[in-house]
């Protein structure tokens, strides 16, 4: 996660029970408002002064770390443990419409998926970076098992993923029928020559 307590003293119950809902809040606030949320409306909703909130998280990125980063770590050890699974193309299409389904409804999640993590997340770059190799050894082996176009190189296939996550969002804002992500899946399967 964001932040690292593993040096600190252990909290208060109560200080506990404050960061847990800080941190339930803001994951909320950024799935529905996304990036520019603010720290004193975070506050707000959870009931606290803002002073509360700074305790736990020094800076809005700090916090934003906490539960974003986390989410993103998932993404990339869900793509390495499907790795080395039996069926490549089942383990690819898998972990896309996961990703997009998860990241779909939590508009941050989509922000940092869209690169626009800025300078706000000190570790972005290198998370960004593990889940674009985790993503492209997921591809590469689909490719080699004939499950995926083999024109399609990684980069490709993350904005196809970023189109995807904009695309759901504004389906179930009209509530479409249709999921997105298979409709991406379905033009990223190898078609018969």
């Amino acid at each position: 996660m964001g932040d690292d307590d593993s040096t600190a003293r252990p909290l208060r119950a109560d200080a506990r029970r404050n960061r847990e809902r800080v941190l339930q809040i803001a994951q909320d606030a950024l799935a529905s408002d996304g990036l520019t949320i603010s720290f004193d409306e975070i506050a707000r909703r959870a009931g606290f002064g803002v002073g509360t909130v700074y305790r736990h998280f020094p800076t809005k990125e700090a916090l934003f770390e906490a539960v974003l980063l986390g989410r993103m770590e998932r993404f990339v050890a869900d793509a390495r443990a499907l790795a080395t699974a039996e069926d490549p193309g089942k383990a690819f299409f898998g972990w896309f419409r996961a990703v997009v389904e998860q990241a779909s409804a939590n508009q941050a999640l989509c922000d940092m998926l869209d690169g626009g993590t800025g300078p706000a997340f000190s570790r972005g770059t290198a998370l960004e970076a593990a889940f674009a190799t985790a993503l492209a050894r997921l591809l590469q082996r689909a490719q080699r098992a004939g499950a995926v176009r083999a024109d399609l190189v990684p980069a490709d296939v993350q904005d196809l993923l970023r189109g995807c996550l904009a695309a759901e969002r504004r389906a179930r804002a009209r509530g479409g029928k249709v999921p997105m992500a298979e409709v991406v899946c379905d033009g990223m399967r190898s078609q018969p020559r």
